[in-house]
């Protein structure tokens, strides 16, 4: 009987695994993909069925094993729909670390909301995401998506890893089409990764990757759509918004878009185009006439943050956003173009990828590309730009957000890929001008003008908008090498034609200058130090960029207290490399008034792994410099 009960207990404490997903154990993943990972893709599935140009299904499983929190944004279970494209189905189940089922989430329990908040002509774009706050770690997600859509137009690109500090144990996608489709696909980054093309033929694909390691970010890493490997796929023969196309060029493309999907959106009202044309009066330059119908663009409307792709590629119409008074990207800059037209000037709808990482429209494969939208108005042979989203960034002004990328405008006749405004490292100026005077017992007091332009304008002219307090923050973080920062007085002066932006700002501070004996010892750099460290990376093994350079330049007078006499100061100094150019000097003016002059370069580049560290050196020369300091000796 002993041996009947210890088979009795043995077998109940076994039952419950025959009723776990053995395959979800964390046990079962392998060394080799834990390390670096805070989650593992167990299994990512994505099946595409094209049944015709008007039809599109596709599946989403996806198995992910969150080892940290760090990992939870590797789940991913998140998907919009809207009157063109549904949800079939969705669930998911929770296991622990063991693989025993801990949670079965069904539709119902998924988040369901208006993809926008606050814009009723977007209440058909809905948002569906898994809301899960787990109780450990590790546990494991298994999410499963259906969708159909007859938007054949814009098929799912295919990332088997897209993103760092998470490894793939296996992913897969299998795309079903018509041979009469045109069906094209363009594959990248595939070398340096385990992935195989399973099928290739007229109407199937597939691809399959295993056992992809976590990829560690590196300091100035390139983005991961430039190092992962991905697939983008296309038709030739496909629909958009219910309209059937038919494009192999880009010309084709632009033609077909601006009769079928823009045609019809610029109808304004006969009041609001006299309205238009009273306001510009008579000004007869395009450009002033851009001018005031852009500035009465951002004086009326507001921006709801929507990406192209949700609530459909079609913009509202420019009617409606005149009524409405907002719009997104599609809607605004579709607006703007039909108040320009009102006052005779020609603008381009323009689709590209908006974000600060800059990536272009891929040229050479003719498909719905783009996250965002601008308009672009033609001046002989250049281009004026306007991004119509925001209420206060100057006519024609880029940075940080679209310049310098490949981007798809839209004519009559056609569509034509074009470049955008590349800012120049040496036009990213930032100009310093100030003075401070430091006292007997090291006191600190003075006051600076900042002027900056380019794409450092960018950087600093949302200070006018902010609070007192988020200022200070501010400044206080800019100039933390100073300790017991008061702000004695800030301005600001907005140039918006110039596109130039100045800060004044006074300061003080006690205990600048460390008095040790009869000396005093503080750093000549007081307003626009280096103080960066740049990651020491061993055998680094991607590339590294300087996506946009920049240029400084400082002069800025020093007062020394007259009992005490200059013992030391640094010589000059100055570094010249591939990275860029750097230079300081201290000309004594007057016994007791100092010039400082510095100057920093650093150009953009995309530069090999093997420099690295000739880069950490060239910019460590400069925060040591930058750490120069001067020595008084009290009379």
């Amino acid at each position: 009987m002993k041996y009947v009960y210890s088979f009795i207990i043995f077998f109940v404490f076994l039952f419950p695994t025959f009723s776990q997903k053995v395959a979800y154990s964390t046990l079962l993943i392998p060394d080799s993909l834990k390390q670096n990972a805070n989650a593992v893709v167990r299994l990512d599935q994505m099946d595409i069925v094209i049944s015709s140009q008007r039809n599109m299904n596709y599946t989403t499983k996806r198995v992910v094993t969150v080892l940290n929190e760090k990992g939870m944004s590797a789940v991913r279970a998140i998907s919009f729909y809207d009157k063109k494209t549904s949800i079939q189905s969705i669930q998911a189940i929770v296991y622990d670390a063991m693989g025993n089922e801990i949670k079965k989430i069904k539709r119902k329990d998924f988040r369901d909301q208006s993809a926008v908040d606050g814009a009723t002509i977007f209440s058909d774009s809905r948002v569906v995401y898994l809301e899960y706050t787990p109780t450990q770690y590790p546990f494991t997600i298994d999410y499963q998506c259906e969708m159909e859509t007859s938007n054949t137009a814009f098929i799912p690109q295919w990332y088997p890893l897209n993103r760092y500090f998470v490894s793939v144990e296996k992913s897969v996608l299998n795309v079903h089409y018509p041979n009469n489709l045109g069906f094209k696909k363009k594959e990248f980054n595939f070398s340096k990764f385990k992935v195989a093309k399973i099928t290739d033929t007229p109407e199937q694909l597939s691809y399959s990757s295993n056992n992809i390691p976590a990829q560690k970010e590196e300091y100035y890493s390139l983005e991961n759509f430039e190092i992962f490997p991905r697939v983008m796929m296309g038709l030739e023969f496909f629909n958009l918004e219910g309209v059937d196309g038919n494009a192999k060029t880009w010309n084709e493309f632009g033609k077909w878009y601006s009769e079928k999907i823009l045609s019809g959106t610029i109808a304004l009202s006969e009041e609001t185009i006299a309205k238009m044309k009273a306001l510009v009066g008579n000004e007869q330059d395009p450009i002033g006439k851009a001018k005031i119908i852009y500035n009465y663009v951002q004086q009326k409307s507001r921006y709801v943050s929507i990406q192209v792709g949700i609530g459909g590629f079609k913009p509202m119409e420019a009617s409606d956003v005149d009524r409405l008074g907002y719009g997104d990207c599609k809607a605004l800059s579709n607006y703007t173009r039909a108040l320009l037209n009102a006052v005779d000037v020609p603008a381009y709808y323009t689709i590209l990828y908006g974000d600060q990482d800059k990536m272009n429209i891929e040229s050479d494969f003719v498909s719905v590309q783009g996250n965002h939208v601008i308009l672009t108005i033609p001046v002989k042979d250049q281009f004026v730009w306007l991004e119509c989203t925001s209420q206060d960034v100057p006519f024609g002004y880029q940075a940080n957000f679209t310049d310098d990328r490949d981007v798809l405008i839209i004519k009559p006749e056609g569509a034509e890929i074009i470049r955008t405004t590349n800012y120049q490292d040496k036009n990213n100026a930032q100009k310093t001008i100030g003075h401070y005077s430091i006292s007997e017992d090291g006191a600190i007091e003075g006051s600076v003008v900042i002027a900056s332009e380019g794409s450092q304008y960018n950087q600093k002219y949302h200070l006018e908008t902010k609070s007192e307090l988020d200022r200070e923050v501010h400044y206080k973080n800019y100039w933390e090498n100073i300790g017991n920062l008061k702000l004695n007085k800030i301005s600001f002066s907005n140039d918006k034609d110039k596109v130039l932006f100045a800060e004044n700002i006074a300061v003080s501070a006690g205990n600048y200058g460390v008095l040790n004996s009869n000396k005093m010892i503080f750093v000549v750099d007081a307003f626009n130090q280096y103080s960066g460290n740049i990651k020491r990376i061993r055998n680094r093994k991607t590339p590294f960029e300087i996506q946009r350079g920049w240029y400084d330049t400082d002069e800025i007078s020093v007062a020394l207290p007259e009992n005490f006499d200059v013992e030391s100061l640094p010589n000059t100094f100055e570094l010249n490399s591939k990275f860029g150019e750097y230079k300081t000097e201290i000309v004594k003016a007057e016994p007791t008034k100092l010039v400082y002059k510095r100057s920093l370069w650093l150009k953009k580049g995309r530069y090999p792994n093997t420099d690295y560290e000739d880069y950490r050196l060239f910019m460590e020369q400069i925060a040591r410099n930058d750490n120069a300091k001067i020595v008084l000796t009290k009379k």
